[in-house]
């Protein structure tokens, strides 16, 4: 039996709407450039209502290993995907020091 190591980062994406839709581009991007990912439902209750989401892990799988600021730039890249393919208006991407809001800039009535 061999193994492998790589230094321990873990990363969250949170994000509401459709969890098959989610799994699909999940998928494609896998097969684009190798990662493994987690995908669990969950649900969310905020101020003035709730919905449901679901919460993607990212780690440092030692077969594909990188370094966090690549794993940071990954799935901030992979939120913004998400948040255009099922038409949401933002997510979070939770690394170990940092949180960052991804979000669709709202149009002006004006310019609509």
């Amino acid at each position: 039996m061999k193994s492998k190591t790589a230094p321990n980062h873990q990363v969250r994406i949170y994000l509401s709407g459709p969890i098959e839709t989610a799994k699909q581009v999940l998928r494609e991007e896998c097969l684009a450039d190798p990662i493994c990912v987690t995908v669990d439902p969950t649900h969310y209750i905020y101020t003035g209502g709730e919905e449901t989401g679901y919460v993607i892990g990212l780690l440092n799988y030692p077969r594909f290993p990188t370094t966090l600021e690549k794993l940071m730039e990954r799935a901030v890249a992979l939120a913004g995907k998400l948040i255009d393919r099922t038409f949401q208006r933002s997510g979070l991407v939770v690394g170990p020091e940092t949180t960052i809001w991804v979000y669709r800039e709202e149009k002006n009535s004006s310019e609509a």
